[in-house]
């Protein structure tokens, strides 16, 4: 059974850091896109980052580039979102989701988001 498990959210002040974890079981980790994407309450989710994880090519919404980095570590089937600098409209709930096995990049994962598999979440919350 395909499971994601999130982890790493938290409460920061304006211009604080966090990393983001996102732990992937029960199938072949190669060839899948995986995506982190978040949801304000009240509006509609959106996708923050995505890996293709075959050859590690990345891309990012335009509203946290610079700021956020997502990487993995194919040893331990996890995907990590580094976040800094952030901001109080980055709050919101943060998921990761996997793809079907699929053969892509980076940019294509992000804007295709064709997503089979999602986590639980973990809650970011930024003060100003």
């Amino acid at each position: 059974q395909v499971q994601l498990v999130e982890s790493g959210g938290g409460s920061v002040q304006a211009g604080g850091s966090l990393r983001l974890s996102c732990v992937v079981s029960g199938y072949a980790y190669k060839d899948r896109c995986v995506g982190w994407f978040r949801q304000a309450p009240g509006k509609e989710r959106e996708g923050v980052a995505a890996i293709y994880t075959t050859d590690g090519s990345t891309y990012y919404a335009d509203s946290v580039k610079d700021r956020f980095t997502m990487y993995q570590d194919n040893a331990k089937n996890t995907v990590y979102l580094q976040m800094i600098g952030l901001k109080p409209e980055d709050t919101a709930m943060y998921s990761c989701a996997a793809s079907a096995p699929t053969y892509s990049s980076g940019r294509s994962c992000f804007q295709n988001r064709n997503y089979d598999y999602w986590g639980q979440g973990t809650q970011v919350t930024v003060s100003s």
